[in-house]
């Protein structure tokens, strides 16, 4: 399965953003604009992009700098680029988001984001979150604490050691690696992903997926957690924007969903009105990705068309 079409973005970053749009195949209601998570890209959300057509909504995925088809002067594959890295990506969304609003005028538009992607959303709605009608923020830990400022301590470490655009040695131990190790049984290091076997082994096989990311890049991730993970940059998003969280019961990325489960107790103190979470039983990290993809497809198109009503 693959999208109805692929072309270029020019972002005033300098990335040259491959791609990928779902015409909506029903009358359309709106839009979905997907992030996608790290090592991975924007093609492999096809399957959902197709039903969410079915449903009336046109879905947009790029795959950001370093990742996919996806060209940059500074970011060879596994590299975010040069600094400010994290102003550059979220500059990058912004110029996906500016052709929609050209594409479809008067469309409101839903930002996806999974895993990575979900940290990246976030830090978009910190500063855009007026051009969005609703959120979905998917598989995603802002609740790293001591264990992420201790990474980010190797990381320092590693970067002046080796330098910011090389593989970083000790991060991928400290969570893929580590991540599918708490699967009791597995025939691969990437079982975490989801128990669906054929899933995980079209990942393997998938020569933009896996791999490991630079230091720079991981600096750049953990920037976006500790971000997110402060209450003050939510102060100027609407309270009663729609918001979806989503984790898994078995993800060990995100602590079984409980780190999905701090934020959304965190954005309700802060007083998010329109706010649904859902903690699948069973499930891995990647929902979309999952046995039960269907029924989370339905849970999500269903939100998506409340949250426009």
């Amino acid at each position: 399965m693959s999208f109805s079409s692929r072309f270029d973005i020019h972002s005033p970053t300098g990335a040259v953003l491959n791609t990928y749009h779902q015409a909506a195949t029903a009358p359309a209601r709106g839009v979905v604009q997907i992030n996608h998570g790290m090592a991975e890209h924007g093609a492999r959300y096809a399957r959902f992009a197709a039903a969410m057509a079915d449903e009336g909504f046109h879905i947009y995925a790029h795959d950001h700098r370093g990742h996919g088809h996806t060209k940059a002067p500074d970011a060879p594959l596994a590299h975010f680029g040069s600094e400010p890295a994290a102003d550059k990506i979220i500059a990058d969304v912004d110029a996906v988001h500016d052709h929609i609003a050209q594409a479809h005028p008067g469309l409101p538009v839903i930002l996806f984001g999974h895993s990575m992607g979900g940290l990246i959303a976030l830090n978009y709605l910190f500063a855009h979150s007026n051009r969005v009608a609703a959120a979905a923020i998917w598989n995603a830990n802002f609740s790293a604490g001591a264990a992420g400022r201790a990474a980010q301590a190797v990381l320092a470490w590693e970067r002046f050691r080796l330098g910011s655009d090389v593989p970083s040695r000790i991060l991928p131990k400290l969570t893929f690696q580590a991540w599918g190790r708490q699967v009791k049984v597995a025939k691969t290091g990437f079982d975490w992903l989801s128990r669906d076997a054929a899933e995980v082994d079209k990942y393997i096989a998938d020569p933009l997926c896996g791999f490991d990311v630079s230091v720079g890049t991981w600096r750049t991730v953990f920037g976006f957690i500790f971000a997110g993970a402060n209450d003050a940059g939510f102060k100027p998003i609407r309270r009663n924007l729609p918001v979806f969280l989503v984790g898994g019961e078995r993800d060990p990325a995100t602590n079984g969903g409980k780190a999905v489960q701090d934020l959304a107790e965190r954005m309700r103190r802060m007083g998010f009105s329109n706010l649904q979470s859902t903690i699948y039983d069973e499930t891995r990290h990647e929902s979309l990705n999952e046995l039960n993809r269907n029924l989370i497809t339905a849970d999500f198109a269903a939100w998506a068309k409340r949250a426009l009503a």
